[in-house]
């Protein structure tokens, strides 16, 4: 929400709602259970960040999806929207034990 009370989605421009939206449309067509968050660019008061959380092992996947079309809208478009891909909490905690299963008993007793 913004000052105002809108969702910050509302206050941009429709050229800029769009291109989000089309964002989100890639990336949900190919992971359907993703959730988006967008919030403007705390370094950037012209940017915009999509928070897409997803439930995949590497959340770089996600990014891969539209990278090209991000670039292409901030390079060709001047929309500058960039999307953070992030895995869903249950897959870091499933990581964070695979990795700590994975470790030596020694180093296991060390890091406790």
């Amino acid at each position: 929400m913004n000052e105002d009370g809108r969702p910050y989605v509302e206050t941009l421009d429709e050229r800029t709602r769009q291109a989000i939206e089309e964002l989100q449309s890639t990336i949900a067509a190919h992971y359907p259970s993703t959730t988006f968050e967008v919030v403007p660019d705390p370094d950037d008061s012209d940017g915009t960040l999509v928070i897409a959380t997803a439930d995949v092992d590497d959340a770089d996947e996600v990014g891969d999806l539209v990278l090209e079309r991000v670039v292409s809208l901030i390079a060709d478009e001047d929309i500058y929207v960039h999307v953070i891909p992030v895995r869903t909490p249950e897959r870091i905690a499933a990581a964070r034990e695979a990795e700590e299963r994975s470790r030596p008993h020694w180093q296991r007793s060390l890091a406790s």
